[in-house]
């Protein structure tokens, strides 16, 4: 059983939880990305718009934080984060390793998209901060889940160039 969530786009500025740790985290193996459709929480069926997944890329890293549960609330922890991220099946739970910034390593549940399932997506930057600007969802504005995401991340030091554009892009088209 894990003690660990790995964090890498709303987990880590709205995690639904009080970890006992936040530790800054890498993992190997995949990189952080707008590949899929948010149907439920940003977007519609109607007007998708797009949330960060990890996607599997050979030499990829993510940087992001660990967030370590409370044994009293592990149970009710992981059956609230599988409500949240497993709600259309896009995502996958799985236990992966991850190195904290003291060089420790820790499993961690983490989710990453399936890459064969309909809600994963491959789009230009353009395109990805036109559905951005535009799509609402259950929780709100596409467009505010990827400012507070590069600003939690600019708080951590962390650089994402894609990310940092979009956020201006979207500003851009949002103004017109």
């Amino acid at each position: 059983m894990a003690e660990w969530v790995f964090a890498y786009g709303s987990l880590l500025w709205n995690p639904e939880f009080t970890p006992l740790e936040w530790r800054k985290a890498t993992l190997s193996g995949y990189h952080r990305s707008f590949c899929m459709l948010s149907i439920h929480h940003r977007g519609t069926l109607a007007d998708p718009g797009l949330v960060l997944a990890l996607d599997a890329k050979a030499g990829g890293v993510c940087e992001g934080l660990a967030l370590k549960i409370a044994p009293h609330d592990h149970d009710a922890v992981i059956a609230m984060l599988r409500e949240r991220e497993l709600v259309s099946s896009a995502y996958v739970e799985r236990l992966l390793t991850v190195r904290l910034e003291d060089g420790t390593e820790v499993e961690a549940y983490t989710y990453v998209i399936d890459a064969d399932h309909d809600q994963y997506c491959d789009f230009a930057l353009e395109t990805q901060a036109k559905m951005i600007a535009e799509a609402t969802g259950g929780r709100g504005p596409n467009h505010e889940y990827l400012e507070n995401t590069q600003g939690k991340l600019q708080e951590l030091g962390v650089n994402d160039p894609d990310l940092m554009w979009l956020v201006d892009r979207v500003r851009e088209l949002r103004a017109k």
